[in-house]
């Protein structure tokens, strides 16, 4: 892996398998070296500004065009964006981790699609997956058409193997493979369980920082690219595509990672989430949880997100005279969290690594009664939370669960906000 790269407005990258692959001054001369096929992969329109405009020239054994027809794939029951029809009350809604595959399950197959909102073929909205593999992709690759991948584990590490270099990814960590880029998974540990956040919309970037100044937060030097990595390998190949909300395959008789040299601004990357430089008061009262934003991926209006992803760390907490935990309140994004270890600081029961939990736009929500009592009656010493890690992806477009999300919500959710006491006025 290599360092040092800004998602969203990348720096130039470079880098060849083979010494002499890339070519100097010619993104696609008359003959490449070696006889390689020059292929630009675009991720925005070609007249993108100069500081958005995100490709990357690859140099490869076989053209990508090289494939027949595709067809429809009948397998991943659960990798769907079909949401329930019908009126979407507004309910809150929360989920217990999903139970495990069955021995054979690839990363694709094991997919479930638990929200979404949006229309890929509108260039817009986010889906929130679970994913519980145990197999290696072994004889197939995976292709996403509709939206870069946010790769979010919460047991067990993901290998995966790019067109552009391998990025290996543990809980703890984030990986995104851009849209368009195929890859393959594999299972260092034999089984692995997690969150993928898919967004169809601008391409996840770091937020700007406004009066925080030029530091703080996630820090461009600390997200990783991976080096130039090809498979040179004549044998069957299943291709896995995600189209305008379905799947299909196709079938090779070549392994379609072969890129042997790439340069561009668009590529896979990881980051580790410990290196989040966390931003919080040192007075009284709360910072609004913006502060907590790893990426962005804007709407056309301004301010407003297509989807923030934001994380709560291990942190300091010092405010003076202030209800600590997260504040009751209601608000005009929607938010869809997950935990990936330790327990949630609103939320004393009920919300599980693995889980998830869903407060559409303008749904009151808060801590749960117990600890809010704890906390309204705590020593406000100066405490650090540690051992935890949860994430939010928020959007500004409501999310509707899907079938098997609605019929295996807990149903007793909203009990946790029960039997508050009134307040008592002079």
């Amino acid at each position: 892996m290599t360092t040092a790269y800004l998602p969203g407005f990348g720096n130039h990258l470079s880098t060849e398998a083979v010494p002499g692959a890339l070519p100097i001054g010619r993104n696609s001369p008359q003959k490449p070296p070696f006889g390689l096929y020059a292929e630009q992969l675009s991720g925005t329109a070609f007249t993108a500004p100069r500081a958005e405009n995100r490709r990357s020239w690859l140099y490869r054994l076989r053209p990508s065009a090289e494939h027949p027809p595709f067809v429809r794939y009948d397998g991943a029951p659960r990798f769907s964006p079909a949401t329930v029809a019908g009126p979407l009350a507004p309910n809150r809604l929360r989920w217990d981790p999903i139970a495990a595959s069955p021995a054979g399950t690839d990363l694709i197959d094991g997919m479930t699609t638990m929200l979404a909102n949006g229309d890929p073929a509108h260039l817009e909205g986010v889906a929130l997956h679970l994913y519980a593999a145990t197999r290696d992709m072994a004889e197939r690759v995976f292709v996403n058409a509709d939206g870069e991948m946010l790769f979010v584990p919460q047991e067990g590490r993901l290998e995966l193997l790019t067109e552009l270099g391998r990025v290996e990814v543990s809980p703890g960590q984030i990986a995104l493979v851009p849209r368009g880029v195929r890859f393959r998974a594999l299972l260092p540990d034999g089984a692995a369980r997690g969150y993928v956040c898919e967004n169809y919309g601008a391409m996840f970037r770091l937020p700007d920082l406004g009066p925080i100044g030029a530091n703080g937060l996630a820090n461009p030097r600390d997200f990783e690219t991976p080096v130039a990595w090809f498979e040179d390998r004549d044998a069957c190949v299943e291709v896995i595509q995600k189209y305008l909300g379905h799947l299909w395959r196709t079938e090779l008789r070549h392994s379609p990672l072969d890129v042997v040299a790439w340069h561009g601004n668009l590529a896979p990357w990881r980051y580790d989430l410990a290196r989040f430089n966390t931003i919080n008061t040192v007075s009284f009262d709360h910072p609004d949880p913006s502060i907590f934003t790893v990426l962005t991926s804007p709407s056309d209006v301004h301010g407003r997100a297509n989807a923030d992803f934001v994380i709560f760390p291990p942190r300091w907490m010092v405010a003076e005279g202030t209800f600590r935990p997260p504040w009751f309140h209601r608000n005009v994004m929607s938010e869809a969290m997950g935990l990936i270890t330790g327990a949630y600081d609103a939320k004393a029961e009920g919300f599980s690594p693995g889980g998830l939990s869903l407060h559409n736009m303008l749904s009151g929500h808060g801590p749960d009664k117990a600890t809010w009592e704890a906390a309204s009656n705590a020593a406000l010493q100066p405490h650090k939370i540690t051992g935890t890690m949860a994430f939010m992806l928020e959007s500004c477009w409501p999310y509707r669960p899907t079938d098997f999300a609605q019929a295996h919500a807990q149903p007793d959710y909203d009990e946790c906000w029960a039997d508050f006491p009134k307040a008592i006025l002079p």
